[in-house]
């Protein structure tokens, strides 16, 4: 009987590690948690350039992977330029903010 329960077990363990092994992330793939983070900065990012009254908002893309956001579309100058890597670099948890926009 004892046998039989640290066999059950040693499964239970080995399913544990395996599961907690597929939520990791990689250099490609994000974990859970990094998902739901990257979705929050996403969310803020597009809310701060929202609330500027000088920028399109709608225009620009917002795509944010391990804390790193990338900024595309097409702004009218380099100021909005400029200014939308600017808000997106003061929101909390961004790493680091490429800029892929072009003028019109």
């Amino acid at each position: 009987m004892k046998y039989l329960i640290k066999i059950i077990s040693a499964f239970f363990l080995v399913l544990t590690l395996l599961t907690a092994v597929g939520c990791a992330s990689t250099t490609k793939h994000e974990g859970t948690g990094e998902y739901v983070d990257d979705s929050v900065i996403t969310a803020k990012v597009k809310a701060q350039l929202f609330d500027e009254p000088d920028l399109r908002s709608g225009q620009i893309n917002v795509e944010t992977f391990k804390g790193v956001v990338q900024l595309s579309g097409f702004v009218g100058s380099q100021a909005n330029i400029n200014r939308a890597v600017e808000i997106a670099r003061s929101v909390s948890g961004v790493k680091s903010v490429k800029n892929a926009m072009r003028l019109r």
